[in-house]
């Protein structure tokens, strides 16, 4: 070979996204096991829609997981981590979620194996051939049994490994003939629980879950997925049952706290509706990007925290801590929200206020901690406003006539 210089293009940069750990996704979909590259069960962590080649992995031996995953990877782009498991087509997403199922622990494995560096999680499930649902509230009955346990889960995540997370679940067997008897989500409290309403495929009995997570990955944590800024939905066709979203009852189902597809006037494409979790109206962190902002914060001041567990503290007289301790221990929480938060455009402050740092922290220093050994804390950070209903007063100028 003749002395050269040798110049290759790298594709796909363009596309690319930064990692970050607070896109980081789980999804557990219907499979089967190939040969001993993909064993159900297992934890495989993917960064692109080609590493499932190296499992083995097609459209035609997995369609459910593929899909699934193309979705994921075509709104949130090249280099998004996500972790995913495969389970039988005999195990019911209420059961893959169930953490107390000593048969069945998917989902509590996954969220393990990955040491809670999960922020949201899914369920892709294709029942086996011949699978009849019972209809309850408008959905398969499963959906309710699965929200439970999702919820359960997610609470468990947060208070036993301190890795909070939200889960994503389809709206299974959802028709437009029966949207009168869909169950109102607006009176459950499951505020770490979504679920989506609508597909890809025409007539579906599941929901696009992979897209869904795959739009929230690709958004920083305060982002809403509805934003119509950001450009419509990576898909060529949405249906919620065997409608377009443009003829299809939206409002009522979005009205009913489910996350759904929509359309605009003058707008090409489709958008998600709204985030909301399946609570209360009045529920702080009804939101998926309140959800998301609170969560973040948590982290944050938990592994600020956890550098003092144990610390000493200088104590006056009266068996409370000194004051100027208290202080710098309010001032390194702070600090890290802001440079992880604050500084990166994810907390509501006033930019023309250089004393809103978006994050409020207080010790109360006149607790007695020799009594207790027990330190309580505040803090507060400030979430964004969404500009969700936009009302204009249009008329005419009048022209004056007189000289």
């Amino acid at each position: 070979m003749l002395p050269r210089v040798k110049i290759d293009f790298r594709n796909g940069a363009l596309g690319s996204i930064t990692p970050s750990a607070d896109c980081v996704a789980g999804l557990i979909a219907t499979a089967t096991a190939v040969s001993t590259t993909f064993v159900l069960g297992h934890a495989y962590i993917l960064y692109k829609l080609d590493d499932l080649a190296s499992l083995g992995v097609t459209a035609e031996n997995n369609a459910c997981l593929y899909n699934a995953v193309q979705q994921f990877y075509d709104e949130a782009g090249d280099g998004a981590e996500l972790w995913i498991m495969g389970a039988p087509n005999t195990v019911k997403p209420s059961e893959i979620l169930d953490k107390d199922n000593a048969t069945f622990t998917y989902a509590k494995n996954l969220i393990q194996l990955a040491n809670g560096r999960i922020r949201m999680m899914t369920v892709a499930y294709a029942p086996a051939s011949g699978y009849e649902p019972t209809i309850t509230d408008g959905l398969d009955s499963d959906v309710w049994t699965a929200a439970l346990k999702a919820q359960a889960l997610a609470e468990w995540a947060t208070n036993s490994l301190f890795a909070p997370l939200f889960v994503v679940i389809a709206g299974r067997s959802y028709s437009n003939d029966n949207i009168t008897n869909l169950k109102d989500l607006t009176t459950l409290e499951y505020n770490r629980v979504g679920i989506l309403i609508g597909d890809v495929t025409s007539g579906s009995d599941g929901a696009a879950v992979g897209l869904l997570l795959g739009k929230i990955a690709a958004c920083p944590v305060q982002r809403h997925i509805g934003r119509v800024k950001d450009g419509a939905l990576k898909i060529l066709n949405a249906y919620i049952d065997d409608k377009d979203p443009s003829v299809a009852n939206v409002e009522t189902i979005f009205n009913k706290g489910y996350i759904t597809f929509r359309t605009f006037t003058g707008k090409s494409g489709y958008f998600f509706a709204d985030d909301c979790l399946a609570t209360e109206v009045i529920d702080d962190f009804r939101s998926i990007a309140r959800r998301r902002t609170i969560d973040k914060a948590y982290r944050i001041v938990y592994a600020t925290m956890l550098e003092h567990i144990n610390d000493e503290l200088p104590i006056t007289e009266s068996g409370t801590p000194v004051a100027a301790m208290v202080k710098s221990w309010e001032a390194d929480v702070q600090t890290n929200v802001v440079n992880q938060m604050t500084s990166q455009g994810e907390l509501g402050n006033d930019p023309n206020d250089p004393n809103d740092l978006g994050v409020k922290v207080f010790i109360d220093h006149t607790q007695n901690i020799v009594s207790t050994n027990r330190l309580e804390m505040t803090v507060q950070v400030k979430p964004f406003g969404y500009s969700k209903y936009i009302d204009v007063e249009l008329g005419f100028i009048t022209i004056s006539t007189e000289d």
